[in-house]
């Protein structure tokens, strides 16, 4: 069976083992006939992992021990990603611990006392139908035949003796090819991974990234040959990469040669000798030519010794390294007394102690031990924190992927991940915090304490978003048991969303039953399998300036954390606004591919959200995307907007004017009316004229504008890189690109117009015979200016004369007097552009037109496929960077909840794909000083109570005699209420406040903004904090 292949379902699946007496158990799985991958379910982890590495991971047979809490996180991630095969394997029983570490177990399996991996089996099926997931419960260590293992091509180990790993590990090496094995563990707060791929493990694609491709300005005659790209246009290259070169003019060798460069600068790098190669004369594209790249790996039992550590805090390089000796002592510690330390027990601690000394000065580097690690290891070991597990389960998942794809960089070979900073922070605990209780939260509170535990469970939280990060954090938030104390707590989440299939690779709370089902609701209902006891509000709104009245103040202060699971970045702003007004801390995080961030924002210690801005995206000059394409990312976007402006635009307005609410566009619409097809040969019709139009027409006119050899003032050519030339497409509908845009734009046209068509008008036979009725017109060139300033944006809409625009109106009025224009007539179909509709014909438009485009310009095109990602503008994503975020995002979320210092918060970047994972320090809270010793930073928010009468001046006054300091400027939002310097403010200074800002009746204040005279005249005014304005004595906010 082949994971992710569309196929019938058939019934059979088995609990296996490498034994005799294994029971059998009946799961539906798919087939394996099939060769496509299903799109609709997977297209966003396409996007992230390319159909060859799909291909791959659709044959990979898994093994996987211990389904504990990581366990049970690796699972989850491998199956949503669509390997072939798993097998989970377990010999422990279910117990109350469990429930807090694994979110597949419910309070059932604890009583029935029933195998963890048999237990879960189930549920990790569901997660996709075209893995077949299998169990084992049959004892496994020394003695037992390793054989078994030679069907899998990756193994992966959590909660298994150090000594059992090594044996493993060297019969993976041993086989041919390498089985690629990994280990993982979290022990407390503590948490490592380890990868050992063999001595020879190729990757075809390091990175994932586009290969980048650069425009070419010069390239000297020289030895080495210097490449220049275009100004203002770096081209990002490493030393080292490799290069091919098309479309040069004059030094014409180079073109479809490999060439190794140098880095030079950021806009120039070197290639070989290009003395003996004709002189450049211009234009050129240098492609980057992905290499495969080969990684050597050394065994564990080398690796012990020997560590080779990924560093994910560069502040603390050296940790890693104590981390790794203080759980080797772990491991040994375990060997000698078949237990883990026991918490705050003084003997086990200075047992651990000991172990430690005595096992660095076995590893080759003999680190110095840190006394504080152990102690800490030995005090949390019983634990487990889910966070964690969810961070490194992320990580190991996409380390399997790595293994049985050769698809980007592999871990080399150790990652210690911790969450010391919690139990730092937590100062000198009583021991009695951190023994167990017997429920659900024993695992929890071995590591944390029971005081924090419980303030855990009084949170109120706000998640915005139940996206695929929304699922991850409600099961984290379950599993913690926020939310569930008798008396307080609560989980408010919302999202407008509905539930589309290609959400269930990634949103793991979701099944096929529930497509089309709020995604809010759905996801609410599924985190009570997980903890029962959890108080969960799940609403559908928006939260944004319209839903305030929702999500007002009253509702911010009541929280005591917001988490923000959106996908767009103004989103995330306003909400950072909202909690900057009402003091309350953010944990914002997003991912993109296999790259994630985490921010914590808290108040009083951190900057906010908004404190920094990305530089705006790129946008395309209106001239390139109109005349001048120069890639294909330009034809799409072209495609894309003639789809809006042909059947979503113009029909809106259309719609517009016959209801009467605008005259605007009346010559619009009047060439619609005039041309409206009623019948389905004049949908064809006007496709292909539409075809001679955009793919000969435009060219004809461009060319008549500028002829090939047109020259610039200074004598250079106008038509040279970046600008190519076109060439008029002749239509011809034995040409595949040209059948498909008639049929897809003949097809949209009668959806406008509802008009109806059958499947065989859509025939070749049909279309030629309405085709062999239609006139082209010949090309005649007009007067028309073409835009070539790459500064020039986009008209509003095209200048129509005022007179043009009169004679239209009137002849619609008539038209609609005389019934020339029925009712039905002056109404169009709106279409709004879906991307993930493959029935609805609007990805298979733009595909067409942008490659007949491209090939109009002599640009590479794209499959359709590339295209629905550009033009649909979709994030590549996959389950396991999701994962890894959330986990990290939720152990900031913990020390929020005990009121950790500054020090504590880190920020996080990382690429699953290298692999990187950078901790920083968050962006401590900058102070504005005014003067005389008066600051403030983004958190203060000054108060003045007003009154009935109170007046601007009074304002002013009572600003300066509350906080020392006296307002020379007041803005309320972009509105100026009070600068001097402007006619007939000074009177304004004797208006009540009420009648400057005019507030809605259930308005009891309003936020303003003011600054002060600079020390200096000519300097700027001194920007102050904002200042909410009360409009009566008694409120209280």
């Amino acid at each position: 069976m082949e994971a992710g292949l569309e196929a019938a379902p058939r019934l059979q699946a088995s609990c296996s083992s490498w034994g005799t007496n294994s029971a059998s158990k009946t799961l539906p799985i798919m087939s394996a006939e099939s060769v496509e991958i299903d799109d609709a379910l997977y297209s966003r982890q396409r996007y992230v992992l390319g159909d060859t590495a799909m291909q791959k991971m659709a044959k990979a047979h898994v093994f996987l021990s211990g389904v504990g809490g990581l366990g049970v996180e690796i699972a989850k991630n491998l199956v949503l990603a669509g390997i072939k095969a798993l097998t989970i394997h377990d010999t422990g029983r279910c117990h109350t611990w469990d429930l807090g570490t694994n979110f597949f177990l419910c309070e059932d399996d604890v009583v029935n006392g029933r195998n963890r991996a048999e237990a879960v089996l189930h549920r990790i099926a569901e997660l996709n139908p075209y893995v077949h997931v299998t169990s084992s419960s049959l004892p496994f260590n020394e003695t037992t035949d390793l054989s078994f293992l030679n069907k899998y091509q990756c193994v992966v180990l959590t909660e298994m003796k150090l000594s059992l790993q090594k044996k493993i590990n060297n019969f993976c090496r041993s086989h041919c090819p390498p089985i690629k094995f990994i280990s993982a563990d979290v022990h407390g707060v503590w948490s490592r991974l380890f990868c050992d791929f063999g001595d020879e493990f190729e990757v075809s694609d390091t990175t994932g990234e586009e290969p980048k491709e650069i425009f070419i300005s010069n390239i000297t005659q020289a030895n080495p040959g210097i490449v220049t790209c275009l100004e203002n246009r770096p081209h990002k290259l490493e030393t080292g990469q490799f290069l091919t070169f098309r479309e040069i003019n004059g030094m014409t060798g180079l073109n479809g040669c490999i060439q190794q460069i140098t880095v030079e600068s950021p806009f120039s790098f070197s290639i070989g000798d290009t003395t003996e190669l004709e002189p450049y004369l211009h234009g050129g594209i240098a492609v980057q030519v992905k290499t495969p790249k080969t990684f050597c790996f050394e065994p564990l039992e080398r690796q012990i010794k020997h560590p080779k550590c990924l560093v994910a805090d560069f502040s603390k390089p050296e940790v890693s390294l104590q981390i790794h000796t203080a759980m080797l002592a772990l491991d040994q510690f375990q060997e000698n007394y078949s237990h883990k330390p026991n918490t705050g027990y003084q003997q086990d601690t200075e047992e651990l102690l000991r172990l430690a000394t005595s096992i660095s000065e076995t590893l080759d580097d003999k680190p110095e031990v840190d006394a504080d690690i152990v102690r800490w290891l030995a005090w949390t070991a019983q634990g487990f924190l889910p966070p964690l597990a969810a961070a490194v389960g992320g990580v190991a998942s996409q380390e399997v992927l790595k293994a049985v794809t050769g698809k980007f960089s592999p871990l080399c070979q150790w990652l210690y991940l911790e969450a010391a900073d919690i139990v730092e922070s937590l100062g000198k605990p009583e021991c009695e915090e951190f023994l167990p209780r017997g429920d659900r939260y024993d695992a929890l509170r071995a590591c944390i304490g029971d005081t924090l535990c419980q303030k855990l469970q009084n949170l109120n939280i706000f998640l915005v978003g139940c996206g695929a990060i929304g699922c991850e954090m409600l099961k984290n938030l379950a599993l913690l048991g926020v939310g569930t104390s008798k008396d307080k707590g609560m989980v408010t989440v919302t999202d407008p969303d509905l539930i589309e299939k290609s959400n269930l690779n990634r949103q793991f709370l979701f099944r096929p039953h529930h497509i089309q089902k709020p995604k809010s609701y759905t996801a609410a209902d599924a985190t009570l399998n997980i903890n029962p006891q959890l108080k969960i509000d799940a609403h559908l709104n928006k939260v944004c300036p319209a839903t305030e009245a929702i999500y007002n103040d009253e509702f911010y202060t009541k929280q005591d954390i917001i988490i923000t699971a959106l996908d767009n970045v103004e989103a995330r702003r306003y909400v950072d606004s909202r909690c900057v007004a009402n003091l309350r801390p953010l944990l914002d995080s997003g991912t993109m591919g296999t790259k994630g961030h985490t921010e914590v924002i808290v108040p009083h210690l951190t900057e906010s959200y908004n404190s920094h801005r990305d530089p705006p995206e790129e946008e395309i000059p209106f001239c390139t995307l109109k005349s001048f394409p120069a890639a294909i990312e330009h034809t799409i976007q072209w495609a894309r907007d003639k789809f809006e402006s042909s059947f979503s635009h113009k029909p809106s307005l259309f719609n517009k004017i016959q209801s009467g609410q605008s005259l605007e566009g009346c010559f619009q619409v009047i060439k619609l009316l005039n041309r409206r097809p009623r019948n389905w040969p004049q949908c064809v019709e006007l496709a292909r004229l539409k075809f001679e139009k955009y793919f000969s027409h435009k060219a004809l006119q461009l060319l008549h504008c500028f002829p090939v050899d047109t020259r610039l003032k200074d004598g250079s050519l106008f038509w040279q890189s970046p600008k190519r030339p076109p060439s008029p497409l002749k239509f011809d509908l034995n040409e595949p690109l040209h059948l498909s845009f008639l049929q897809s734009a003949a097809k949209l046209y009668a959806a406008v117009y509802s008009v109806p068509f059958v499947e065989k008008d859509l025939t070749v036979a049909a279309l030629m015979n309405i085709l062999s009725k239609v006139k082209i017109q010949e090309f005649k060139p007009s007067n028309k200016v073409v835009q070539t300033d790459e500064t020039a944006r986009k008209p509003d809409h095209a200048p129509v004369s005022s007179e043009d625009e009169r004679n239209a109106a009137f002849l619609l009025e008539k038209a609609i007097a005389s019934h020339e224009a029925t009712r039905s007539d002056l109404q169009m179909a709106v279409l709004s552009f879906e991307k993930d509709d493959d029935s609805n014909g609007h990805i298979d438009f733009i595909t067409a037109a942008s490659n007949l485009r491209a090939r109009m310009y002599n640009i590479e095109p794209a499959d359709r496929f590339k295209t629905k990602r550009i033009a649909g503008k979709i994030i590549p994503a996959i389950a396991t960077s999701t994962a890894a975020v959330s986990g990290l995002v939720t152990l900031e979320m913990i020390k929020i909840t005990g009121g950790f210092p500054f020090e504590a918060y880190k920020n996080c970047f990382l690429n699953l794909a290298i692999p990187i994972i950078v901790f920083t320090e968050t962006s401590e809270v900058r102070k504005t000083e005014i003067r005389n010793g008066i600051s403030f930073t983004i958190w203060d928010r000054w108060t003045i109570h007003g009154k009935e009468d109170f007046t601007l001046s009074d304002f002013i006054n009572a600003v300066k005699e509350k906080y020392g300091i006296e307002p020379t400027m007041v803005v309320q939002g972009v509105k100026m209420l009070y600068v001097p310097v402007m006619p007939g403010h000074a009177k304004r200074l004797k208006l009540t406040m009420h009648k400057l800002v005019k507030p809605s009746t259930e308005k009891k204040y309003v936020d303003l903004t003011v600054s002060f005279a600079p020390d200096t005249d000519g300097d700027e005014d001194l920007p102050g904090p904002p200042v909410r304005y009360f409009f009566s004595p008694d409120t209280k906010r």
